[in-house]
């Protein structure tokens, strides 16, 4: 028939009926009242509140009277409407709720996150979809809810509800957009108080490009659609790779700086090695050279100092034996001064060796290693002082103080 029936219903303080009236809007009236409710975000249902104007009918057969609307006034429901929003939004900052889900830390990345709407909606599909096109790996706890109509309110507070005690990161609620009417659910305060007391950030997307819902003002995070939701999201994760790579390039380069300067000391430790056992084997040489000297020089002032004695025996035969005796010690004493000189020079080059092998055990590779340094040689057993001496996947050969180990270049 295309006619509406109704009953317009007075509570009193204690939200009891006090009283009732049957109404009826005929069809040729109705269509131009829900154009008019329409353009203030309004349609008729239950709970509407609303002033109308009409002629009461009394049908006699039944004994029935109803009230004919013939206008309902919509610019008394709109300002109902922005009354109730008032008081709502009054309310959530009276109880501190305002700010509470927007001071909640949303993680730098976000991929393990619970998802509230409608399951296949269009919003749902746009959403996975441009989760799926990011190439993260998102993982996504679908919870159904109706995103309009009578149910809406309860089933998006249940959803949002059982996100907060799952081990997530974050809640997306989404929708696809409509009229104020389909949007009447997030503006109540069920859903506003639920989305602030989460102990998880929500983030909302509920397709709208004008008004801001309750839901919206509660929320961690609003974007204005499901996809931009998803772009929110994936461009947190992105940047956050961003950041990862510049860390890991920054770290590569200090790496590399470090064992360029390791190899610069082990190529040092080295060359003063080189030089050090140099140095031995020169004072060796020396060593011997003085030791030839000596025994040289010895052996020639023994035969000196027997020539003179036997001239001097000669020319003191004639002399008085004490002269000849006198003569005797002077020799003996010489050859004693002789030999505890060849002595001091023995010990003094004794000694010069002895603090150059000390050096060269201080130098030496076994030593540098045990301080902590290492020597890594590729495949061929050449030195690895650069990193672009090796490619990704080669083979490479680490000497400790203790052992050594092999291993594989990654990057």
């Amino acid at each position: 028939m295309g006619h509406l029936y109704f009953e317009l219903v007075e509570k009193g303080v204690e939200d009891d009926v006090v009283g009732k009236l049957e109404g009826v809007i005929w069809r040729r009236d109705l269509h131009a009242i829900e154009r008019r409710l329409r353009e203030v975000g309004q349609e008729i249902g239950d709970g509407l509140e609303m002033r109308c104007r009409g002629d009461i009918d009394f049908y006699p057969p039944f004994g029935r009277l109803q009230l004919v609307v013939r206008e309902v006034d919509s610019v008394f429901l709109a300002g109902q409407l922005s009354q109730r929003r008032r008081e709502t939004i009054r309310a959530l900052a009276a109880a501190g709720l305002l700010e509470r889900n927007r001071a909640l830390r949303l993680t730098q990345i976000p991929l393990t996150l619970a998802l509230v709407t409608s399951e296949g909606s269009a919003a749902y599909h746009d959403f996975l979809s441009t989760l799926a096109e990011s190439g993260f790996h998102f993982k996504v706890v679908h919870l159904h809810a109706a995103m309009q109509g009578r149910q809406a309110e309860r089933e998006v507070a249940s959803a949002l509800v059982v996100a907060g005690r799952l081990p997530i990161e974050c809640t997306v609620l989404i929708r696809g957009g409509g009229s104020r009417t389909d949007l009447a659910a997030f503006d109540s305060r069920n859903v506003a108080e639920t989305i602030a007391r989460s102990p998880v950030p929500v983030i909302t997307g509920l397709g709208h490009e004008i008004d801001l819902a309750i839901a919206d003002q509660v929320a961690h995070t609003a974007t204005k659609t499901p996809t931009q939701a998803a772009e929110f999201l994936v461009q947190r994760v992105s940047a956050a790779e961003r950041r990862l790579v510049d860390i890991g390039r920054s770290i590569q380069r200090q790496c590399g700086l470090q064992l360029v300067a390791a190899a610069n000391t082990v190529t040092r430790v080295e060359s003063q090695l080189r030089l050090g056992t140099y140095r031995v084997q020169s004072e060796k040489e020396n060593l011997g050279r003085l030791r030839e000297l000596l025994g040289r020089s010895g052996r020639h002032r023994i035969r000196f100092a027997g020539s003179a004695l036997a001239e001097r025996r000669a020319r003191l035969a004639v002399r008085a034996p004490r002269v000849l005796g006198r003569r005797e010690r002077d020799v003996e004493s010489s050859m004693q001064r002789a030999v505890t000189v060849s002595r001091g020079k023995l010990r003094e080059a004794a000694l010069a060796i002895e603090g150059l092998a000390r050096v060269c055990v201080h130098l030496s590779p076994e030593r540098t290693l045990a301080r902590g340094f290492s020597v890594t040689r590729d495949a061929h057993g050449k030195v690895v002082v650069a990193g672009n001496q090796v490619e990704i996947g080669e083979r490479v050969l680490t000497q400790l103080a203790r052992g050594g180990f092999a291993s594989r270049v990654e990057e």
